[in-house]
């Protein structure tokens, strides 16, 4: 979330700041990378289950901490709800 933020994309509304309390930072993940994201939390499930855009691939980017494994990531932006 903090890197398209920082990356001037705002688009993405991320309204609570990273504390995982909104999913207004909902986006998909490149299907070669979900398998290399660690498991969504609880809170992040039900937080997507709110979301009529939620696809097998939806993560929240507050949620996704960028690493080396992660070199190449292509997210799409979840339209909003």
């Amino acid at each position: 979330m903090e890197a398209l933020r920082d990356s001037g994309i705002d688009e993405l509304l991320a309204l609570c700041g990273g504390c995982c309390s909104c999913a207004t930072c909902h986006v998909r993940v490149g299907a070669d990378f979900i398998d290399r994201l660690p498991a969504m939390s609880d809170d992040e499930d039900d937080l997507l289950d709110s979301s009529e855009h939620r696809t097998p691939e939806s993560r929240l980017s507050c949620q996704i901490v960028i690493s080396d494994e992660l070199a190449g990531l292509v997210v799409e932006i979840a339209p909003e709800d």
